[in-house]
């Protein structure tokens, strides 16, 4: 008898560590984008993206409900379409990319705000400055990739900061470049 009840429990705790398996999962840099926008003369919304980034999440529920978001950004692949914008950016005046290249982020909580939709807060460095910050996320569903057959998680990010908590660009006041930057960050992610 009691070996019977030492061989279920054994296969208890078994099914419920293959149940509670972490995974990573990594983004499809091909259906992933990072943007961001601020408002022009108080008139005019100017967009940009970093083109280079990596994203990862770790979390061993389905929902993602524990999940730990992380991403590093790379500061040298600013775009908003106009190079000599772009440049400034990457200055000192802004960004100052030589010294500072990396913008990095890595979660401290996830909270539910209803159905699949969360409060991610986390720390966010850019320009030397560390804070914390909340962002809204949407959770999009997983599904099994037609083609590769692996899992896919799609997720949207969106928030707004001041830049000057970053300490980015002081010399350029709104309404000239507004403080509040709107972030909006659509991935998909491979789990394995």
């Amino acid at each position: 008898m009691k070996k019977t009840i030492l061989i279920a429990l054994v296969a208890l705790l078994s099914q419920a560590a293959v149940q509670a398996q972490t995974i990573i999962w990594k983004s499809d840099k091909a259906h992933s984008k990072l943007t961001f926008s601020v408002v022009h003369l108080g008139i005019s919304d100017v967009e940009g993206l970093f083109r280079n980034f990596d994203a990862s999440i770790t979390a061993s529920k389905a929902d993602f409900s524990d999940g730990v978001f992380e991403l590093t950004a790379d500061v040298k692949s600013i775009d908003t379409e106009i190079e000599m914008r772009d440049n400034h950016l990457k200055s000192p005046d802004f960004f100052d990319a030589e010294k500072f290249d990396k913008i990095t982020f890595k979660s401290t909580s996830i909270k539910s705000a209803g159905k699949n939709k969360y409060t991610l807060s986390g720390n966010l460095t850019m320009h030397g400055v560390t804070k914390p910050v909340s962002m809204n996320l949407v959770y999009r569903g997983t599904i099994v990739h037609p083609m590769n057959k692996t899992n896919v998680a799609g997720f949207q990010l969106t928030g707004t900061l001041n830049r000057s908590d970053f300490n980015i660009g002081p010399n350029f006041k709104a309404p000239m470049i507004s403080d509040e930057v709107e972030i909006k960050a659509d991935g998909e992610f491979s789990g394995k």
